[in-house]
């Protein structure tokens, strides 16, 4: 009975730790960040939030005031958010894709390519985010030097960091930043497809695109629900990227929420409406998940059926 009660209780005393520290790490911090959003915390209650008054639900009326000031701004930086992230996970995984794929066949040399194509996904991203803003430097950047001074796509050097093209350099970064992730995960998807298919379906007449369109592409199905979900959840909630390539300000047309988010809580002090924007967030990347698993949980059953 002892030892029937120790082999049961084994794995979770093992992971036991691990539940400790995600109970320190995410929950604690979310229902301190959920009790806050109730308070009109400010600048005042810093020393003693707990003494901050009780707000209710005032916090989120303001934020989702689309006729105020302070919605129009939250609905305006979550518009330019969800596009940046369309954008970015799709340029990410088609890229991703194509590398994968032209990367199944041994070649000479396909070692070196995997491993260079892995580099932006293994530098730091403080490190590879500011090598990236000097490039976009007006007057001394790469970019411009190339665009502008070599091949004369330009009429001027571009601002890269201010205005609307500050939008095109940060999915151009992101996108830089994420592709490799794809690729590693379709690489690594590909290599279950067994070479007999590719076979077959060559010996009875089926080109490249028609093999990858019926073998490869529902082959990664799998795989490709998960990436994608993963994909959209680090790139929405990406806050290191916008901030270290534009600071604490970024231009209006790449206010991404996560930096709207900031600015709001650390910049006007106003930490109780902060958090009320963060618990909105959280719930909208709550219901796109669930929506997203059911959706394609239905179609794999569907597939299987």
């Amino acid at each position: 009975m002892i030892a029937r009660l120790r082999r049961i209780g084994l794995p979770y005393l093992l992971l036991l730790p691990a539940l400790l520290l995600e109970l320190l790490i995410h929950l604690i911090p979310m229902i301190v960040g959920i009790v806050m959003s109730f308070k009109q915390l400010t600048q005042f209650f810093i020393r003693d939030w707990g003494a901050a008054p009780w707000a209710g639900l005032d916090n989120y009326r303001v934020a989702v005031d689309f006729d105020a000031p302070v919605g129009q701004a939250l609905l305006h930086s979550f518009w330019v958010t969800l596009c940046f992230t369309v954008l970015a996970v799709g340029l990410s995984w088609l890229l991703g894709t194509a590398a994968a794929i032209l990367m199944q066949d041994a070649f000479r040399g396909r070692g070196f390519l995997r491993a260079i194509f892995l580099v932006p996904y293994a530098l730091p991203v403080y490190a590879a985010v500011i090598t990236w803003s000097f490039m976009f430097q007006r007057d001394t950047g790469l970019i411009n030097h190339v665009i502008h001074d070599q091949l004369h796509l330009t009429s001027e050097r571009s601002f890269w960091l201010i205005g609307d093209n500050s939008f095109t350099a940060l999915v151009t970064v992101s996108v830089w930043r994420s592709w490799p992730f794809a690729f590693l995960c379709l690489m690594a998807g590909l290599q279950n497809i067994p070479r007999e298919l590719y076979e077959a379906a060559s010996m009875d007449g089926a080109g490249v695109w028609q093999q990858i369109r019926r073998i490869t592409l529902p082959s990664l199905r799998p795989v490709n629900q998960v990436l994608v979900l993963v994909l959209f959840l680090w790139t929405f909630n990406d806050f290191n990227t916008p901030y270290v390539l534009f600071g604490r300000s970024a231009p209006e047309a790449a206010d991404l929420i996560s930096i709207h988010i900031y600015q709001s809580s650390f910049v006007t002090w106003n930490f109780g409406s902060g958090s009320a924007m963060s618990v909105l967030l959280l719930l909208f990347l709550l219901v796109v998940t669930a929506i997203y698993l059911l959706v394609t949980s239905r179609r794999r059953d569907a597939a299987d059926a």
